[in-house]
């Protein structure tokens, strides 16, 4: 029977202190790597994330706070990756210990830029990770909502189903709903592309489309998640799950969506750079955009509108009118 161990988490922002509060009130002891030591100082003394949803609350003894990677690799069994995407990369270049027999779960909605593997294809290929240990948590689940303990609904996705199953059960709660799944390219793809369609969302609402449109946007924008996912891994499954569509759903519509906030920025006017600094949050459907229009050359996908959000935040074609070419292309 596949226990996990001791958990911990790699990671500073929302998502990570979310899922940190899940799993501490599950196994009441956590390790957690932060990168800087004066945010960890500071988490000791308030009790909380300094930074990232303040109003969560810690025991902070329950806690082994280290901003040392390889202490937190070495002590623990379990390893939550929560990281920005773009940042994944130079947090594992400090590592001197190995990671192929921990069990590894991301919940990272993003692709390692440069070299446009999803995460888990990265700790495979790179770090020697097999599959039966590579994890992914995905579904609709804003940090915000599960901070406030809002109902929400996690899929674990591995190849080994009993070790997705074991994580389950760290996670589950009266507020938290779980189920497993195998699909784990699939809900890594899903969960980069849903990034780059709530900028879309967001770019059409800066426009001034309204909700009718907003409809047959995230309509066609599921059937394009479905033929990318279905020329990358062709197995059945079922693109209406909350895993994928709601997934979608939440971060095309929800106020709490960085990426529509940052696509409706661009959408009234704004520069990349200009919305980037004033919104102090990273959007990873940035990066997932250029990422996913790469890999896209090589799979050859009808994916109009990744090519619509890739020209505008690229290649600096006017929003109103790249739209616009979108909304003729739509049926």
């Amino acid at each position: 029977m596949f226990s996990v161990g001791k958990t911990a988490i790699i990671g500073g922002g929302s998502w990570a202190t979310a899922i940190a509060k899940i799993v501490i009130d599950h196994t009441h002891h956590l390790g957690w790597y932060m990168r800087r030591d004066d945010r960890i100082e500071d988490f000791r003394r308030l009790g909380h994330n300094p930074a990232y949803l303040t109003s969560v609350h810690f025991d902070v003894d329950e806690i082994f706070f280290s901003s040392d990677i390889n202490k937190i690799v070495e002590a623990y069994d379990t390893l939550v990756f929560v990281t920005p995407s773009p940042y994944l990369k130079s947090h594992l270049k400090k590592l001197k210990t190995r990671i192929k027999d921990k069990f590894i779960i991301t919940a990272i909605k993003g692709i390692v830029p440069d070299e446009n593997l999803v995460c888990s294809e990265y700790f495979h290929r790179v770090y020697d990770v097999p599959y039966d240990n590579l994890a992914v948590i995905g579904g609709p689940s804003h940090a915000e909502e599960v901070a406030l303990q809002r109902l929400s609904y996690l899929t674990v996705g591995c190849a080994d189903q009993e070790k997705a199953q074991a994580f389950t059960e760290v996670l589950s709660s009266e507020f938290i709903k779980t189920k497993v799944a195998s699909d784990v390219l699939g809900i890594e793809y899903s969960s980069v592309l849903k990034n780059v369609y709530a900028i879309a969302a967001g770019i059409c609402s800066g426009l001034k489309y309204g909700d009718n449109f907003q409809a047959v946007l995230i309509s066609n924008a599921v059937q394009e998640m479905n033929r990318f996912m279905t020329a990358v891994n062709p197995i059945e499954r079922n693109v209406y799950d909350s895993v994928y569509l709601g997934d979608l759903l939440v971060t095309g519509y929800s106020n709490f969506s960085r990426n529509r906030t940052f696509g409706s920025m661009i959408g009234k006017g704004y520069s990349v750079k200009s919305a980037q600094i004033e919104m102090e949050m990273i959007a990873e459907g940035y990066f997932g955009t250029k990422c996913m229009k790469e890999i896209n050359r090589h799979m050859h996908v009808n994916m109009p509108i990744l090519d619509a959000v890739y020209n505008i935040l690229y290649e600096r074609i006017n929003p109103q009118i790249e739209i616009k070419l979108l909304t003729d292309s739509f049926r």
